[in-house]
């Protein structure tokens, strides 16, 4: 652990088993979606799973982000994600950690140039190393389904609909045993007192997750950085909500 990590942490951290297995990359372990009313959910639930299984054309703009790192799929269906619609492995359909959701974005395989267009609907993935998980369905449009993991390339294009404001929260995990993600969660709800903070279930392991109060980049940057990542097992990663 850091320097500058309080020792309570340090121990609470260091107690964890470090027998923990590597993820596999159909394990899904998705934070929270944002607090939604249930009318709002119930009225955008049909619209998005109905318009993300169809093909979705690339925009004729330049993109605005780019960006090439490792991507794997996930699955299975059913979950629900960050956008709140209910996850469906035959939608065109991805997560990325921080470009805004309904995010168009053309992700090309770069072992085989294979391209396919997607709206970026969930937040992952949480594999140390990846920077998109794809649905099922838009990994065999480019031959990603039967390697599982490949080294890709994502061109994000402008998303009108975004909120200009990102609004940011940190995720860290996966902790063996519930005890010690609840631990790190006293330590986190102690520390920035004013601040949302959450324990979780996942395929995984346990999870925690802090909403700073302000939901700024600069603090939630802040807060991964005191986490520290002092076992390959339990990273700290920045999320967007929005």
């Amino acid at each position: 652990m850091r320097g500058h990590t309080l020792a309570g942490l340090t121990l609470i951290i260091l107690a964890i088993t470090t027998g923990c297995h590597h993820q596999k990359h159909r394990v899904y372990a998705p934070p929270p979606p944002p607090l939604r009313t249930q009318s709002s959910v119930h009225r955008s639930e049909p619209d998005v799973t109905r318009r993300d299984r169809e093909p979705i054309p690339t925009p004729k703009e330049r993109p605005e982000f780019t960006e090439t790192g490792m991507a794997s799929w996930y699955g299975p269906s059913g979950h629900r994600a960050a956008d709140g619609s209910s996850y469906d492995g035959t939608g065109m359909t991805a997560a990325h950690k921080t470009l805004p959701l309904g995010t168009i974005a053309r992700v090309t395989n770069l072992a085989n140039g294979e391209s396919v267009t997607v709206r970026i609907t969930d937040r992952g993935p949480f594999s140390h190393g990846r920077i998109l998980d794809l649905s099922e369905n838009a990994a065999k449009q480019i031959d990603l389904y039967r390697m599982g993991v490949a080294e890709v390339r994502i061109e994000a294009f402008n998303n009108p609909t975004a909120s200009v404001e990102g609004k940011w929260c940190v995720q860290t995990g996966a902790f063996q045993t519930e005890q010690d993600a609840l631990d790190l969660k006293s330590a986190l709800a102690r520390r920035y007192m004013g601040s949302r903070v959450i324990e979780f279930a996942s395929a995984t392991g346990y999870w925690v997750r802090i909403d700073p109060a302000s939901h700024d980049r600069t603090t939630a940057s802040a807060i991964k950085e005191w986490i520290g990542s002092p076992l390959p097992q339990v990273v700290p990663y920045v999320v967007r909500i929005n």
